[in-house]
């Protein structure tokens, strides 16, 4: 996706959080990160918004930026709106050829953190959403470059826990946007190429819309969201091992 495309649903995702962050409630409950309130939800994406600013105003070479002083819940929404339209400002302001820390192959550093934070942004939007019952699906462009940005950049690093003592392979299709994906996972970084659909066998495949995809992948939605054939514990070795860190 173009960086432009990805700042704007930077906009759009937080706008959609701070939605349903007021409307939900400092104290209500997060189904889909049962350890945290609405409160922590908004904190931690407000604080995130403002580590990647740092970073990307400042042209910093390292990820180390002061933390944030947290307002009282009354202020909650208002801190992380403001946070928010400030990282969107600078990215629009930033120029293309900034050079700064990042920790995932990009095109340029601002196009990796402008992925990033669209997507870190669009997934706590959808625990956002989970305190009030309903989520917004991805947009398929959208979902896809999540997709995208889990299997080639955290599933396959170094230093993933996506492994297997036994080689398990993973198919997965967006039936809505003609992508397939085929993860092999072994005792090594697991590795990802994306293939012919027709052509993609594994011990376990996982068909659903990009969107819902999206969100299994993160951990966000159950299997049965999609149509898993095969061996189904491949799906679950990736649900017990795929934990996101930033570094």
């Amino acid at each position: 996706m173009k960086t432009g495309d990805l700042v704007a649903a930077v906009r759009a995702e937080g706008e959609r959080l701070a939605n349903a962050a007021t409307e939900a409630g400092a104290d209500a409950p997060i189904p889909t990160c049962p350890e945290w309130r609405m409160r922590d939800l908004v904190r931690h994406q407000g604080e995130v918004h403002r580590w990647a600013t740092a970073i990307v105003r400042d042209a910093r070479s390292s990820p180390d930026v002061p933390r944030p002083d947290f307002p009282e819940d009354s202020d909650l929404v208002s801190w992380f709106r403001e946070g928010c339209t400030t990282l969107v400002d600078v990215f629009e302001r930033a120029d293309p050829g900034l050079e700064c820390f990042a920790f995932l192959p990009a095109p340029s550093p601002l196009a990796f953190w402008a992925r990033r934070q669209a997507h870190e942004t669009g997934i706590h939007r959808a625990d956002a959403q989970s305190a009030l019952g309903s989520i917004t699906p991805f947009a398929t462009d959208i979902a896809v470059d999540g997709i995208e940005e889990m299997l080639f950049g955290f599933a396959s690093r170094s230093r993933s826990r996506l492994r297997s003592e036994s080689p398990r392979t993973l198919v997965l299709r967006a039936t809505d946007a003609n992508a397939t994906w085929l993860v092999h996972i072994t005792e090594a970084a697991p590795t990802v190429s994306r293939v012919e659909g027709a052509t993609a066998d594994a011990d376990c495949s996982g068909t659903a819309g990009a969107s819902d995809l999206f969100m299994l992948l993160w951990n966000r939605a159950p299997r049965d969201v999609a149509d898993v054939q095969g061996d189904a514990g491949v799906i679950d070795v990736w649900q017990e091992k795929m934990q996101i860190t930033w570094s």
